[in-house]
């Protein structure tokens, strides 16, 4: 028998932190809120593709962050503004904007390196006739 895969958009596979190359094996393990730390796969449990590519390579996620840090900072004191109507409060603005960013953090770790593997890292696609792989990872890590 064929094994049949079911194939995920491009979008769906990202959201749901799948490898960029096979949409099968998963980048993380775990969720990402909850009170154990998140921790990476260094290979796909699928494909084998090892999502470190190089020493240093998630270094660019970091300008991702920090665009998401932005994006939330601005959106968190427009909506206080918004709900307040005070613009007159250096405290209240801080306090928001720096809980937006350590609340967000858990989701700005992990999709900044998401958006980094599949749309920001040229040569890594979306590969449907990739096969099983058994790899070990032990002895490649």
């Amino acid at each position: 028998m064929e094994e049949v895969k079911y194939e995920l958009s491009e979008f769906k596979a990202a959201w749901q932190a799948k490898c960029p190359r096979c949409r099968i094996g998963h980048v993380y393990k775990g969720p990402a809120y909850g009170f154990k730390v998140q921790k990476m796969n260094s290979h796909c449990e699928y494909c084998g593709l090892r999502y470190e590519r190089e020493p240093g390579y998630f270094y660019g996620a970091m300008y991702v962050t920090y665009a998401f840090a932005i994006a939330e900072m601005v959106s968190a004191c427009m909506a206080t503004y918004i709900l307040t109507g005070n613009d007159s409060s250096f405290i209240l603005y801080a306090t928001v904007a720096i809980m937006s960013v350590v609340l967000m953090s858990p989701f700005n770790y992990r999709y900044s390196r998401i958006i980094l593997m599949y749309w920001l890292t040229p040569g890594l696609r979306y590969d449907p006739n990739v096969k099983k792989k058994e790899v070990d990872v032990k002895a490649s890590a």
